[in-house]
């Protein structure tokens, strides 16, 4: 049997320039602290845990990347190799690490700073599916029907009702070979109107703009919730004690 070839060097980005305004505090939410830490240095911890990652990059929003460097000192969170300033939007947040990156061919997890409960399974599992695949999409099915609606002068009114066992329910990380989604990137800002239309995340750039490549769906879970509103801290943190607890 022939042997495998050796797995490429494999970068994990948390992604934690947003502000977090929705969550209605002064703070960035992924520096609140929830279950002892905050919400950053659970993601962190979650991402320096798995065998399968051999760095961790973090973008943090401008003026709070001295905060991160004491969390990360305090914390022993020794595969963190570089701390920097994100953007004014998440696509040039993650165009600043791409570039961060290097010359050097690697895989990379772009996962959000504020899903601190994502499982170390997910993660390996990615890892894994990039050995065979150039994009990798974390989803799960939805539970709720989803419906297309038009806004008038009248209301909002509903236009169509998909096919619900089709549509999934996008989460992070978002996982490829490095030079691929950098392509994309690229191909993105030297677009006009990338601006006027912005994807909402790394595979709707990598659709739009290298459409030829396919992109391979990991299984989530349903834990690996958002921290987006107030009410998501609570839940939040009621998992991470429960999973502190063993429970």
């Amino acid at each position: 049997m022939a042997e495998r070839a050796p797995r490429p060097r494999t970068v994990a980005v948390v992604l934690a320039g947003g502000v977090g305004r929705r969550v209605g505090r002064g703070t960035p939410k992924q520096l609140l602290e929830i279950a002892g830490r905050t919400i950053l240095e659970h993601t962190i911890a979650l991402f320096q845990g798995v065998p399968e990652i051999d760095e961790i990059m973090v973008l943090m929003a401008p003026g709070f990347t001295g905060e991160v460097e004491r969390i990360v000192e305090r914390g022993g969170l020794t595969k963190v190799t570089a701390v920097l300033e994100g953007g004014e939007t998440r696509p040039e947040t993650t165009w600043r690490a791409l570039r961060a990156l290097g010359a050097r061919e690697c895989d990379v997890l772009l996962h959000d700073a504020v899903r601190p409960l994502t499982e170390p399974r997910i993660i390996a599992d990615c890892v894994e599916a990039l050995r065979t695949h150039r994009a990798v999409e974390v989803a799960i099915p939805s539970s709720d029907t989803i419906v297309v609606t038009s806004s008038g002068p009248d209301g909002e009114f509903v236009l169509d009702v998909p096919d619900r066992s089709t549509l999934r329910r996008v989460q992070t990380p978002q996982c490829f070979r490095l030079s691929v989604i950098r392509e994309a990137y690229e191909r993105a800002f030297a677009d006009p109107g990338f601006g006027d239309r912005p994807p909402t995340d790394d595979c709707g750039v990598l659709l739009r703009y290298l459409p030829g490549v396919p992109i391979h769906v990991v299984p989530g879970s349903e834990r690996n919730m958002k921290v987006t509103h107030p009410v998501d801290l609570l839940i939040a943190e009621t998992l991470l004690r429960a999973a502190a607890a063993g429970d």
